[in-house]
């Protein structure tokens, strides 16, 4: 009997389980572009993913008013889209600052922290986040 309570249990648990990844963007352009993709494809093969990006260095870029791709074409609709799927993006303040980059340049979707790098360590020693670098 305490073998299956424990059991259903368990599954229970399991099947309310969300996994939560943290996307490290510091590479510029390229590598938002390829996150971007990979994000997208991320959620629709798991639509309960809670999926967090941080960005610092030339990860930032992507993350500023009017970037666009390598082809020209703008992240806002893509950033707007993949916020409200639940994505949430976080800019470096350090980077802001040894750039200097006006933080009013950020996205509205976009949440500015104090450091990338130790957000990124937060989210996966405190909050239990999976690591991703695309």
């Amino acid at each position: 009997m305490l073998a299956l309570l424990m059991a259903t249990s368990f599954q229970a648990q399991a099947a309310d389980d969300v996994i939560k990844t943290v996307y490290h963007m510091s590479e510029g352009i390229p590598q938002a572009s390829r996150a971007m993709a990979n994000i997208r494809n991320h959620l629709a093969a798991d639509p309960k993913a809670k999926i967090v990006v941080v960005a610092h260095g030339l990860g930032i870029d992507f993350l500023l008013q009017n970037a666009t791709n390598q082809m020209d074409q703008p992240f806002a609709g893509a950033i707007a889209d993949l916020a409200n799927q639940g994505v949430e993006f976080r800019v470096c303040n350090n980077t802001l600052t040894s750039r200097k980059i006006d933080p009013n340049r950020v996205v509205m979707e976009a949440k500015i922290v104090p450091s990338g790098v130790a957000e990124v360590a937060r989210l996966q020693a405190r909050e239990g986040y999976v690591y991703l670098r695309p």
